[in-house]
This record gives structure tokens, C-alpha cells and sequence, in this order.
């Protein structure tokens, strides 16, 4: 049973109670989320577009890809256009959905809906007010090799590269 203890704007809190297979009951806190979407802009063969953006949770500015909330019943392809012109002014021709992954199974249900975005045309980056990006081209050898050297910290960035770079080599 989930008992919801808190609603934020994003997300809820809960408590979840069940009984183990040895009758002792088991409390569990959980983080439900909408889900979001994660966009990699693919500039050209050997380019993305990456931002630097200052996270206020962790108090750090981190590498990342583009990425963003799910409004309620909002379809994936249409939050992922508007994400990605948000946060990066691109607007992409061509997109490949990718499949879903977690972040954090363990205390989080937050599907991540990737995407690569190909044909980008470029325009007017529009960040939401509380948001501190700065879009950046990036080589994707150089990419990789923030990855190896810890640069870049972000699961959703990290697993977005290694998954562009496999199917672009296949």
C-alpha cells in the first residue's frame, strides 16, 4: 500500500508498506515522478551539442544533454521538440526514439525517454526561469573521452553517448 506524505510541483513522495515472505513488514520510501524526456542533439558525424547546467540540488554545474518533464498526457515526441528547443533553440528533422531507461531504481520510478535528434536547425534557445544553461559543441571523441575522465557525472548524458556512439560505429 503507498501512502502519499508529500506533492511538490514534480513530484510525490511516498511510503510504501507490504509484508516480506516471513510475515515482517517492510517500509520502503519512494519518489514518483511523470517522467521525462532526454534528447541528444547530433549537430553533424562528429558533433553534439552538450549544456553546461548548474544543478541547485548538488550545487555543481554538470555536463548534460538536453532533457525535460513530461507534462500530464503529453505525448514523448512532444515534449521531446519542445525540450529540445527550450534548452538548446535546435530544432531537429530527423528523431529516433531509443527506448526508456531508470535513474534511480531503487527510490525513484522516473522513466527517461531517449531520443537522438539529427538535422538540427538552429534558433533561439528559451530556458524556463530557474533554469542556467549554456549550449555547447562538442566533439564526440571529445565527449567520450569527458566520460572516461569524469567530466562528465550525469547517468542520462553518460548513457545517451555510449548508446550514440555503438550505433553510429554499427
Amino acid at each position: 500500500m503507498q501512502k502519499v506524505i508529500y506533492q511538490g510541483r514534480k513530484i510525490k513522495v511516498a511510503i510504501d508498506e507490504s509484508v516480506g515472505k516471513d510475515g515482517t513488514l517492510i517500509k520502503r520510501d519512494m519518489i514518483l515522478h511523470p517522467g521525462a524526456v532526454v534528447i541528444l542533439p547530433i549537430v553533424d558525424e562528429e558533433h553534439v551539442c552538450l549544456l553546461r547546467n548548474y544543478r541547485f540540488v548538488i550545487g555543481e554545474t554538470l555536463w548534460e544533454i538536453p532533457a525535460g518533464t513530461l507534462e500530464p498526457n503529453e505525448p514523448i515526441e512532444v515534449a521531446a521538440e519542445r525540450e529540445l528547443q527550450e534548452e538548446t533553440g535546435y530544432r531537429a528533422k530527423k528523431w529516433t526514439y531509443r527506448g526508456y531507461f531508470y535513474a534511480s531504481p531503487g527510490v525513484l520510478d522516473e522513466k527517461l525517454h531517449l531520443f537522438f535528434a539529427e538535422e538540427l536547425t538552429k534558433g533561439l534557445a528559451k530556458p524556463e526561469a530557474d533554469e542556467q544553461l549554456e549550449p555547447v559543441i562538442v566533439p564526440i571523441k571529445t565527449a567520450m573521452e569527458m566520460i572516461l575522465n569524469g567530466s562528465i557525472k550525469d547517468a542520462k548524458t553518460v548513457s545517451a553517448l555510449l548508446l550514440w556512439d555503438h550505433y553510429r560505429k554499427a
